[in-house]
């Protein structure tokens, strides 16, 4: 199937993925946190593996650096990457000992069958992929934890004075996170343009199956699911 009534292949991705994201905006767990209902623990839960999925989605970046095709847009990504490195690594560490998470405890932290295979899924196509491959990976989660913020800040408006999950939930609604998802849109939309549909099938699938990912991912956190076996 052709793009043929949407502006750009962006929007196509987005329009493609509404019922995943859908799902994702109003899993029991992200509704809880708009709310202000989630128990700390479950919210702990999150944090750590969250921490593993940061590092893991942070190499995708440096990759996308490698693979980029100017000198702006290797800065570009190499710059996200130390932000994400330096800064918020930092600002996740300093959350989690709100939620009395120590360094060590952070740092011991082992991923669960699900963090693993998001990230091992992503990794994969972004070491045997284009430049374009790495951005369909990379963009579930940054656009829609921008949608996720936006929307539980809307439902939940006053009520979030008192909602201890607060600072969480402005920054993901920010406009400063805004701007990586909507310059690695604007990226994909120049890269994609005149791509065979072959190649745009290719990379919608990455796209879809990283927002499922997502999903999975809440899912996982909310019932704090780990391996079955030891």
């Amino acid at each position: 199937m052709t793009n043929t009534t949407l502006k750009s292949f962006s929007a196509r991705l987005h329009e493609r993925s509404k019922e995943i994201w859908r799902k994702n905006h109003t899993h029991p767990f992200v509704q809880a946190i708009g709310d202000g209902t989630l128990l700390e623990n479950k919210f702990a839960y999150y944090l750590k593996q969250d921490y593993i999925y940061l590092i893991e989605y942070s190499k995708l970046f440096a990759l996308g650096a490698i693979k980029a095709n100017n000198l702006e847009t290797m800065t570009k990504f190499a710059g996200i990457f130390h932000k994400t490195l330096q800064v918020e690594m930092d600002l996740h560490r300093d959350y989690c000992k709100a939620f009395g998470i120590s360094s060590k405890e952070l740092e011991q932290t082992e991923p669960t069958p699900t963090t693993l295979a998001y990230t091992g899924y992503m990794l994969n196509a972004a070491h045997h992929g284009t430049l374009a491959d790495i951005i369909a990976c990379l963009l579930p989660c940054a656009w829609d934890y921008y949608e996720i913020g936006l929307l539980l800040k809307k439902q939940n408006g006053a009520a979030l004075e008192t909602n201890r999950y607060a600072s969480w939930i402005q920054s993901y609604s920010s406009l400063e996170f805004a701007e990586v998802h909507k310059w690695l849109s604007k990226l994909l939309d120049e890269l994609t343009e005149g791509l065979p549909e072959k190649d745009l099938n290719r990379l919608e699938k990455h796209f879809l199956t990283t927002s499922r990912y997502e999903y999975l991912f809440w899912d996982m956190v909310y019932n704090e699911h780990d391996w079955l076996v030891e």
